[in-house]
């Protein structure tokens, strides 16, 4: 991982994108283990959904990872789960903000995700976003 450079760098980075994909990779070829890789969107301009990427980050466990794309867009990988419990993950990483952070609304963040199966070899980053972000897209 990239430590030198201050956080907000560091998670824009693109040769971080391409090293949380090669992690998921590498996972699933030497140790067959699933990872997911989960995009997050909300709306342009929408100011809740920084704010929820932040607190996504700060609840993460030491293997998995986050990259910020845009202040709208971010990317999550989450090691060692398959496709259900990577749901159950970010249903529960949001209803914790929800009860922590009481808004007037409900935050409207589209969530999208691309299971990494140690079956189907290895996967490129041309086949993961556009699944995870059309299927993200649609969710507003």
């Amino acid at each position: 991982m990239i430590d030198s450079k201050p956080d907000s760098v560091a998670d824009s980075d693109p040769r971080r994108l391409r090293a949380l994909l090669l992690r998921a990779n590498e996972l699933a070829a030497e140790h067959r283990l699933h990872s997911v890789v989960v995009g997050m969107s909300g709306f342009p301009g929408d100011r809740l959904f920084p704010e929820f990427v932040d607190y996504v980050g700060s609840a993460l466990r030491i293997d998995d990872a986050i990259f910020r794309m845009t202040r709208e867009r971010a990317v999550l990988l989450l090691t060692d789960v398959d496709l259900d419990s990577a749901r159950a993950v970010m249903e529960r990483v949001r209803g914790d903000f929800c009860d922590r952070f009481p808004t007037a609304r409900d935050p409207a963040i589209g969530l999208g995700y691309f299971e990494v199966d140690p079956e189907f070899g290895e996967v490129a980053l041309k086949q993961v976003l556009p699944g995870i972000f059309e299927a993200s897209a649609q969710a507003h």
